[in-house]
């Protein structure tokens, strides 16, 4: 299961107005839900547990930083330009802290883990140059080609991000896959929506 990013669909939805400013129809967005995370320690004597509950907590950071995204307005083109801007700056800023959350976990205790996370941050650092780039381009954009062009892009790595399933590497060893079912905060990130 992957964690639910939870108000990318709304965020998306801004953008689409914006692009529907610009004379653009907005696309089919993915449904995603909020909830809140529960935070318990896993036992020290259990070292898988506890890269696992960290790792979990790595990826809980970014969706925190999802779930406090700045909204788009689009009022104008101008408007939604510049908000999404703002709002691809956090993405950025998010997905920078949770990589960086991810390289300090210390080496996995069990084979497979340390690959796992290695693939999780190289996905994590994709999706944020290609958000980067999209931040950078509505910045500069000055005609309303480029403009629609560029919040159709911001659309995009909003569904990337929706589309993201950091816990696969968890799922993907089986040792960290064990723990990761007892630890509430990993299970959290997994919860279907009521």
């Amino acid at each position: 299961m992957r964690p639910r990013f939870t108000v990318l669909a709304a965020l998306a939805t801004g953008i689409g107005l914006g692009l529907a400013g610009c004379g653009q129809q907005p696309a089919v967005t993915s449904h995603a839900r909020q909830e809140g995370l529960a935070t318990v320690s896993a036992s020290e004597a259990d070292p898988t547990s506890a890269w696992a509950e960290a790792y979990c907590g790595a990826a809980g950071g970014l969706v925190r930083t999802l779930a406090a995204l700045p909204s788009v307005d689009p009022s104008t083109p101008q408007q939604a330009s510049r908000t999404s801007s703002e709002l691809m700056l956090s993405v950025v800023e998010g997905l920078d802290r949770t990589s960086a959350a991810l390289e300090n976990l210390g080496p996995a205790p069990v084979a497979g883990g340390d690959t796992s996370r290695t693939a999780a941050v190289a996905q994590l650092g994709g999706i944020r140059a290609r958000a980067d780039e999209v931040r950078h381009r509505l910045d500069s954009s000055a005609d309303p080609e480029a403009t629609k062009a560029a919040l159709r892009d911001a659309r995009t790595s909003l569904d990337e991000l929706d589309r993201l399933d950091l816990l696969r590497g968890l799922n993907d060893v089986p040792q960290l896959a064990a723990a990761s079912s007892r630890i509430p905060v990993c299970q959290e990130l997994v919860k279907q929506p009521r």
